[in-house]
């Protein structure tokens, strides 16, 4: 079981979305002035940031793949997605590269070459994250503003795993929520998924499948398949991951390569042990 079957709110290039039934989602305005103030910071390790809304007037598709896409879907789901297209080329924007119609393969959206972009959405909100061309590090993000009950961990988190439930520091420098840990396991699973020479020696099928380990106040996730100690030569252990308050919910992204000791290293490269 991926995030999507649980309870999902991220889009575009990871597991789907919790609100793909949400018809009548109002728009949510607060959630998208507190990411918004996130966009320094983000522009600081060199991402761009897109923010809309699903009642956002005037969103529609760009091109013809975007148009097709969009007209076998539901008024809600179709809202969700078309506001998930905006935010991506706004983010790309932000790095200064333009980007029109976005076609899909199966539920991930294929991004014209020199362009990198990942999409979440939840309670209605829009985000999207960006990398300039050129720049091959992971990128995943991922919005959950919507929190998970705690008897829903054992889809999310191995035995080895519940223990940051109730004893490390997150963000805030309370215990990690479950909350925190599923949206860093959806950020990361799309930062593997489709990362150069993706990571792992097995496919990452269910966020179980991934190990979150805390390393200061961010997470190092990386596949189960993958023995921390031991990285193979030439690829690094797996991906590092902030996450963000954002009102009552978290934003959560995975902006480079982590090594077996949990520093960000800019290239696919890790310490050998």
């Amino acid at each position: 079981m991926r995030g999507a079957d649980l309870a999902g709110g991220s889009a575009g290039t990871g597991p789907d979305a919790r609100t793909a039934g949400d018809e009548g989602t109002p728009p949510a305005p607060v959630a998208v002035t507190a990411l918004g103030r996130l966009r320094p910071r983000l522009a600081a390790a060199g991402l761009g940031l897109g923010l809309a809304h699903t009642g956002e007037p005037g969103l529609g598709p760009a091109g013809p793949a975007e148009a097709s896409a969009a007209a076998a879907m539901a008024p809600g789901r179709r809202r969700e997605f078309l506001a998930g297209r905006e935010v991506a080329r706004r983010a790309l924007r932000a790095v200064g590269v333009d980007c029109g119609d976005v076609p899909r393969a199966g539920r991930l959206p294929v991004f014209a070459p020199g362009r990198a972009a990942s999409i979440s959405h939840s309670a209605g909100v829009a985000v999207a994250v960006a990398r300039a061309p050129g720049d091959d590090a992971p990128l995943g993000c991922d919005l959950e503003l919507r929190p998970l009950p705690r008897d829903a961990a054992r889809l999310v988190l191995g035995p080895d795993e519940e223990p940051l439930l109730g004893t490390a520091a997150g963000a805030r420098g309370e215990p990690w929520s479950l909350t925190a840990l599923f949206s860093a396991k959806e950020a990361a699973w799309k930062a593997l998924h489709l990362a150069p020479g993706r990571v792992g020696a097995a496919p990452v099928r269910t966020l179980r499948d991934l190990r979150a380990e805390p390393c200061g106040d961010a997470l190092r996730i990386g596949p189960r398949s993958r023995p921390r100690g031991g990285a193979c030569a030439g690829q690094p252990y797996g991906v590092r991951v902030r996450v963000l308050p954002v009102g009552a919910g978290v934003f959560s992204y995975a902006p480079a390569w982590a090594d077996t000791d949990g520093r960000s290293t800019p290239a696919p490269t890790a310490r050998r042990s």
